[in-house]
């Protein structure tokens, strides 16, 4: 994958290789993809309307950021019409039930953090 950002990514990597790899798991579309990817292998269009809401553009991005990391395989096959399939590696699957197991928890705990927001707020309102 081409560097875009004047080299900076390369630096970043150098200095903390491990947080830029907890950014890309943790991205807004990083999390979706890895845990629908944990159903099963998805052709591209199948796993962006299966994601909804994201961009052709920023799902390529997110894909091949994930490939680069080892967490997602990309099997283009010599068909015609071309045919790609993603699954996850078994370093993804292991990253996917980890973000699944984050999203599950936060999906149990959502009436106790809105909670938390409302009393919050009111302990700062005027």
């Amino acid at each position: 994958m081409a560097v875009s950002d004047g080299g900076r990514r390369s630096e970043a990597e150098a200095v903390c290789p491990h947080r830029l790899v907890l950014e890309h798991v943790t991205s807004r579309w990083g999390v979706l993809v890895l845990i629908q990817l944990l159903e099963r292998p998805y052709r591209f269009s199948e796993l962006r309307r299966a994601i909804g809401r994201v961009s052709e553009k920023m799902l390529t991005q997110t894909l091949q950021t994930l490939e680069r990391d080892g967490l997602v395989h990309r099997d283009a096959k010599p068909v015609i019409p071309p045919r790609v399939d993603y699954s996850l590696t078994g370093l993804g699957r292991e990253a996917a039930e980890q973000v699944r197991d984050l999203a599950l928890w936060t999906d149990r705990r959502m009436a106790e953090v809105l909670a938390a927001r409302q009393a919050y707020d009111e302990a700062r309102a005027p």
